[in-house]
């Protein structure tokens, strides 16, 4: 890259890309314009997803023991939330950022030791970071016609809520034991037979496992 670029060396490339203090918001704005243009548009769609790097060792900044997609299991190694703008079979990334589970925000020491900036020092789950890219890339004006992403994600009521929230179409998977209700379920007070009446509404059909739901699908 660096004698591609024309340089004698890549020492002031390796500085650039390990210690460079630079502002990604206009390279991330201009990804996005240029994804738009070749994939955009109201077919397209928005993919949430998880990236995990395998690490040995603990320390690279937000290596962990945690579930790594790219393993199908819980191992040591560092999960990025990725976006990608996607229309038929052409995926172009547009968002990438670093998770940093609840054992290294409070680890000051170490992440002092690993120079992770102060701004970034705030536990934020994964769905929360899928969110916020989100908004950059409608922020960006970048079209799209859904989002979708799979249970590690659809499985949070909050994520799926705040993508209501913001008036857009998803399809999320989710876990085959979550508990979910018929389409034509209705909440209700129900007459308590004994005791204080009932403050909050309950749904009128009970619940099942999505599994046995699709089970008994017509």
């Amino acid at each position: 890259m660096a004698q591609r670029l024309g340089m004698d060396s890549h020492d002031r490339l390796h500085h650039f890309v390990s210690a460079g203090l630079w502002d990604a918001a206009p390279l991330e704005a201009e990804l996005m314009a240029q994804a738009d243009r070749l994939v955009g548009g109201p077919d397209a769609s928005l993919v949430i997803d998880d990236t995990a790097l395998p690490k040995k060792g603990q320390h690279s900044v937000g290596v962990a023991p945690q579930y790594a997609s790219a393993l199908g299991k819980n191992a040591n190694c560092q999960t990025l939330v990725s976006v990608i703008l996607a229309n038929g079979e052409v995926p172009v990334p547009v968002s990438l950022r670093l998770f940093l589970p609840e054992s290294w925000i409070a680890d000051i020491e170490h992440l002092e030791r690993a120079g992770v900036p102060e701004e970034h020092r705030i536990f934020q789950t994964k769905p929360e970071l899928a969110l916020a890219a989100i908004d950059r890339v409608r922020a960006a004006g970048a079209r799209f016609g859904c989002v979708l992403a799979d249970a590690g994600y659809g499985q949070s009521a909050a994520f799926r809520q705040d993508l209501s929230a913001r008036g857009l179409v998803w399809a999320v998977g989710i876990p085959r034991h979550q508990k979910v209700y018929p389409a034509d379920v209705a909440l209700i007070f129900s007459v308590a037979d004994r005791g204080r009446p009932r403050q909050r509404h309950v749904p009128d059909q009970l619940s099942l496992a999505a599994e046995a739901m699709l089970a008994n699908a017509h």
